[in-house]
């Protein structure tokens, strides 16, 4: 008899941890405002890689808005893009309205990646792209907490997360041009 109880609860646990693994989201699942207020669904970017940066106009990384422009000129197109999330979390230093950020973004460092509507990258309003970013229990590989602007998320050709760059490291370092080419 107790052997049957230990396979019974065998069977439920495999049962259980199955079903939370099914339950686990990908990058396609998810859907957002562009810097235009135009519904953007993830799903369009099966099949690429994507690198999600939280950005900031008046920030010491600001700068980086050159490399990942230069970084998206090199490789985005069919199997590779950027996609940009100005955030005012971290020092108020995106205080600007969605036409302003995209004015600055287009006259100061000619941004052609998609860049998104201002959103909350950390705290009660979180947007839910970067609750799924930053909890293992949602997307199933590790806890990434937001530090500051200009933190960037590899994103596979699948829709899975895979890593973490800092903000201070350029979008030009190697562990993200070795992502790309792999």
């Amino acid at each position: 008899m107790n052997r049957i109880l230990f396979f019974i609860c065998c069977l439920l646990f495999v049962n259980y941890s199955h079903s939370q693994e099914m339950k686990l989201k990908t990058l396609y699942d998810f859907k957002a405002l562009t810097i235009d207020g135009q519904e953007f669904d993830f799903s369009t970017l099966k099949g690429k890689k994507v690198l999600i940066v939280n950005t900031a106009s008046l920030c010491g990384y600001t700068h980086q808005y050159k490399e990942l422009e230069e970084l998206f000129q090199k490789f985005g197109g069919e199997t590779f893009t950027i996609i940009g999330f100005p955030s005012n979390d971290f020092g108020e230093q995106e205080p600007g309205s969605n036409s302003e950020i995209k004015e600055f973004c287009s006259k100061n460092y000619g941004v052609s990646f998609q860049m998104m509507s201002k959103i909350s990258v950390k705290g009660p309003d979180m947007h839910p792209l970067y609750k799924w970013l930053t909890e293992k229990v949602e997307n199933g590989v590790s806890d990434a907490e937001v530090k500051w602007n200009f933190q960037k998320f590899l994103i596979d050709a699948k829709g899975h997360w895979t890593g973490v760059i800092a903000h201070r490291e350029s979008p030009l370092c190697d562990p993200i041009l070795n992502w790309i080419k792999e």
